[in-house]
């Protein structure tokens, strides 16, 4: 067999049934033996940075390593994106790099870059293949490592000789990886001592985040808060772990979190952080973060221990295998099992209820415009009257928070959102993936009209390659949430925010559709792919009920105004009692924001 055939012999032994790969030169031996498998499905993007995406959309919802490929040199550079997406999102993903000739690595080859030594900052690991006899071994551990643990990206650089060599390839059934020891033994006595922290508490609180959902622990999770009483809010990765339509949810904290949600996790006297690794997002200024409560860490990765903040117990293991302990402990304690746990802290529980009437999620609605969240409240209604299983994609910006705020979400992995990274261009493709992955689902990727833009290419990939990836576009011609720092920082100075013409100006009424730029409509339907623009609220509810029905690649344009501000707010470096909870046009100036940020 030729390398390339091993290789892709040894991904069909992994269960690999898509990948997302554009060819060049350095990888077209592998792109021949691909087109001879019946197993793996290739999905050609119409970028490279669409399909790693696209296959990080893949591995958020099925929990599987996404696989994606690229040619040497530019091909590869443009997947380092992904690449550090998902190395700060945790997702697994194998990405497969076509390389220049062995011969050749180090003498500024066409298309040539180390794309082995510009990746090591942002992989788990990274593999550059010499030896054609290592392509078994090497794909096998690379999937191992992606998957297991805590999940990321792995590389594989395959130099193009490497692939048209031949050998007698020999697959192991097994591996042994020195120094590589992703499962841990569950320390009892943490685990006890956390019980009795928890026996003391008067105010406790859950804050879990994306390890719930990468161990799968989801449903321990439940089990543990009807056992403890304890309520629970996410950060934004972990949207979907706990039922947020469950009485004792608080949502997701963290910079555009709820305000009850900041509240409880920063004066509780007994936290228990799960899954997380207290980002910069979620704590603000970090030494103010929770200072007076007790912090226990459970996480699978000691790295993060003590990293961001120090911690007064961490216990490193399985989130998933210390809940299911952590049960059992209460179980045989006589815990029982309790849908609703407010019996256990009554006056916590009263201080949060008063928080969140207090301090409701809110915005301004307008019988003149279409408010961004009332789009994303409208969506939310009519996919609740569809059959078929949600999926929500976010591009990054302000309409991926108000995506998260504003949509209910019960179920892990049915929000798939670039967090750790920031990535804009990230909804639509990763959408794809999700569309790849379950093909009968609803897949609605919520983006602003910078980020979609980004990546619209993929318009043409969704269509030929029929993937039912939609679009619900929130469009204010406008970077919003760049708008939004300057007008809180900047005196609403506007610099290479605005993206329309500016020779048309604005006008938030767009009454005059030809000023509207670009022009979505006509740009997606050179992808063959139906675009419908809402302009006024009373058109909004029959074309969601049109977009929401689609079976197949549509968009729904929305014109939204600008000038909408994503509340709460806690600016970055400030803390909880900072929260912005009103417009703060008029009172920007009273806000002080830290000169480094």
């Amino acid at each position: 067999m030729t390398g390339a055939e091993i290789l892709v012999e040894a991904m069909e032994r992994e269960g690999v049934d898509t990948i997302f790969a554009y060819p060049g030169g350095a990888s077209m031996p592998i792109h021949q033996a691909l087109s001879k498998s019946s197993a793996i499905r290739t999905i050609l993007p119409r970028h490279e940075q669409g399909g790693s995406f696209a296959a990080e959309g893949y591995a958020r919802a099925t929990g599987r390593a996404g696989v994606c490929m690229g040619t040497s040199g530019p091909g590869a550079t443009n997947m380092v994106t992904a690449i550090a997406d998902a190395f700060l999102d945790s997702t697994p993903l194998v990405v497969i790099s076509g390389q220049v000739p062995t011969f050749m690595i180090g003498r500024g080859a066409f298309q040539e870059t180390d794309f082995y030594g510009m990746t090591l900052p942002c992989v788990k690991h990274s593999y550059l293949v010499t030896d054609i006899n290592d392509i078994p071994r090497v794909v096998k551990e690379a999937f191992h490592i992606a998957q297991t643990g805590r999940p990321g990206p792995v590389v594989i650089d395959m130099p193009k000789d490497v692939q048209e060599g031949k050998a007698q390839p020999v697959f192991p059934d097994s591996i042994n990886l020195r120094g590589y020891t992703p499962e841990r033994e569950l320390d009892e006595v943490a685990l006890n001592e956390l019980l009795g922290f928890v026996k003391d508490a008067k105010r406790p609180m859950i804050y879990c985040g994306g390890g719930i959902i990468s161990s799968e622990a989801h449903e321990e999770l439940m089990e543990f808060v009807e056992r403890s009483g304890i309520p629970v809010a996410t950060t934004l990765m972990g949207v979907g772990c706990f039922p947020e339509t469950h009485e004792m949810s608080l949502k997701w904290l963290g910079m555009h979190g709820t305000v009850y949600a900041n509240n409880a996790v920063n004066e509780a006297d007994v936290l228990l952080a799960l899954g997380v690794r207290f980002d910069d997002r979620v704590t603000g200024k970090v030494e103010k973060f929770a200072e007076h409560g007790t912090i226990i860490h459970i996480d699978i990765d000691n790295s993060e221990i003590n990293k961001n903040k120090s911690v007064r117990l961490p216990i490193i293991a399985n989130v998933k295998e210390a809940l299911a302990r952590l049960n059992q402990l209460l179980a045989d304690a006589g815990h029982e099992r309790k849908k609703a746990g407010f019996d256990a802290f009554p006056a916590w529980y009263e201080q949060i209820a008063t928080w969140k009437k207090d301090s409701p999620m809110k915005y301004q609605d307008s019988d003149e415009h279409i408010q961004p969240q009332y789009a994303i409240q409208e969506l939310y209604k009519a996919c609740q009257k569809d059959p078929r299983e949600t999926y929500i994609t976010t591009g990054v910006g302000q309409h991926q928070m108000w995506a998260g705020q504003w949509y209910e979400y019960d179920k892990p992995r049915r929000f798939i959102t670039s967090a750790g990274l920031g990535s804009m261009g990230y909804g639509y493709p990763a959408a794809m993936g999700v569309c790849a992955a379950f093909p009968d689902a609803n897949v609605i990727d919520i983006d602003g009209d910078g980020s979609f833009l980004m990546n619209i290419q993929e318009l043409a990939c969704a269509k030929v390659e029929k993937l039912a990836a939609k679009a619900l576009v929130l469009n204010n011609q406008h970077l919003g949430m760049v708008v939004q720092w300057e007008d809180l920082k900047y005196d609403s100075n506007r610099a290479q925010t605005f993206l329309a013409d500016p020779d048309d100006g604005y006008d938030p009424t767009h009454k005059d559709e030809s000023k509207i730029f670009p022009d979505y409509p006509t740009m997606c339907a050179g992808f063959r792919v139906e675009c419908r623009r809402v302009i006024h609220k009373k058109d909004l509810a029959a074309a969601m009920e049109w977009f929401v029905a689609a079976k197949e690649a549509v968009v729904l344009e929305v014109m939204v105004p600008y000038t909408e501000h994503v509340l709460p707010m806690i600016p970055g470096g400030m803390t909880y009692k900072d929260i912005i909870t009103e417009p703060f046009m008029e009172k920007r100036h009273e806000i002080n924001i830290p000169t480094a940020l």
